[in-house]
């Protein structure tokens, strides 16, 4: 079996000293999946588990000003979230087995906002969004909880050019595949922030838009939440396959190389 190594340092008491990770030279796709604003990393767990059994590392976590951290609601902003985000990115992909080049970033509302910005900050081959949302930029900085809440229902009731946007501009540079997932009876999210995003998305390798009939932006009912577990297991096993077929087999193209003498 093939391996791989790498050099570390060992925290020993008040030093550290070297070492090398020496593993099997396999590692397999990170996916990272963000909840929505008011929500918990408790919502993507299931789902978490069902993508890991595709044969990924997954990570899931409370964004700053949720679950535990509720009482910082009110003064938690967009940036501290992105740099939640970043840094669990910067987790994930330090992760000994996860392949950097292999990352996923799974988001839903808020989720799927600050992911479309991420992938502009780090490395991502996949994302998938359900109910992505918009929001000005010129708020950037100001606390999540205190923007006006109906002047964000007037924004994203309009047609926006990606450059108008911090996160269709990520969108518009974006090169990889990309699952937008859209729920029928969404009056939080409503339609036209998601044909702002499919119309954003002009370079991906490719773009798959499903439709959750029936379903509110909460996916409130068991059935519409089962439904979009269903599509993003399926995209993500698709995506996987695809990938490995992409993948050339071990050796196949490498030269071969003398013997020492």
């Amino acid at each position: 079996m093939a391996t791989r190594h790498r050099t570390i340092q060992i925290p020993s008491g008040d030093r550290t000293i070297a070492g090398t990770l020496v593993a099997p030279d396999t590692v397999v796709p990170g996916v990272m999946l963000v909840h929505g604003w008011d929500g918990s990393q408790e919502q993507y767990l299931a789902r978490a588990h069902a993508i890991a059994a595709l044969g990924c590392i997954c990570l899931t976590f409370d964004l700053r000003g949720h679950a535990r951290d509720k009482a910082h609601r009110d003064t938690v902003t967009r940036e501290d979230n992105l740099n939640d985000m970043l840094a669990a990115y910067d987790l994930l992909t330090g992760h000994p087995a996860v392949d950097a080049n292999s990352v996923v970033v799974v988001g839903s509302s808020y989720g799927g906002y600050l992911a479309t910005i991420l992938s502009a900050l780090r490395p991502v081959r996949w994302m998938a969004l359900r109910a992505p949302a918009l929001y000005k930029d010129e708020d950037w900085l100001v606390s999540k909880q205190h923007l006006d809440r109906q002047e964000i229902a007037r924004y994203r009731a309009l047609k926006l050019e990606p450059d108008s946007n911090r996160a269709l501009a990520a969108s518009a540079i974006f090169e990889g595949d990309v699952l937008l997932v859209e729920s029928e009876m969404d009056h939080i999210v409503p339609h036209p922030v998601i044909e702002n995003y499919r119309a954003a998305f002009l370079r991906t390798r490719s773009m798959t838009y499903r439709v959750i009939r029936g379903a509110d932006h909460a996916l409130a009912r068991p059935e519409w939440s089962e439904a979009y577990t269903t599509m993003l297991v399926n995209w993500m096993s698709e995506m996987l396959g695809h990938a490995k077929e992409a993948s050339p087999p071990p050796g196949k193209g490498d030269k071969a190389k003398p013997a020492p003498a």
